[in-house]
């Protein structure tokens, strides 16, 4: 396990997603109540950056195409919000990706990522 530091517990409100870069990769963080989540910040649809998505629960929604997913475990709730043809197309080129999450530890008010 390798974990690093990445937020203090107040640095995050219920609701809130921030990104975090560490080794030039980017991390989204989220606060649902008193959990924390962390996946990659970028959506593997399109890139969209996760962190200026919207949180609805567990469900982190892409400002760029409207996919969702579950961030407690990264699981595809809706690939976009096409519909029809354009949709069929999309999947063919772009197969639905489970957005990658990552072990989070709680240090005392310190949350630490598994990088691992």
């Amino acid at each position: 396990m390798s974990f690093y530091e990445i937020f203090k517990k107040d640095e995050l409100n219920d609701g809130e997603m921030k990104m975090k870069e560490i080794n030039d990769h980017e991390y989204m963080i989220a606060r649902v109540g008193d959990n924390y989540y962390a996946s990659d910040n970028r959506c593997p649809h399109m890139g969209g950056n996760l962190s200026n998505g919207k949180l609805d629960g567990n469900v982190v929604t892409c400002p760029r195409h409207h996919s969702q997913f579950d961030i407690t475990n990264g699981h595809v709730i809706r690939w976009t919000d096409w519909s029809g043809i354009k949709l069929s197309l999309g999947k063919v080129l772009k197969s639905p990706r489970n957005l990658k999450t990552y072990d989070l530890m709680l240090d005392g008010d310190t949350i630490m990522i598994d990088l691992v």
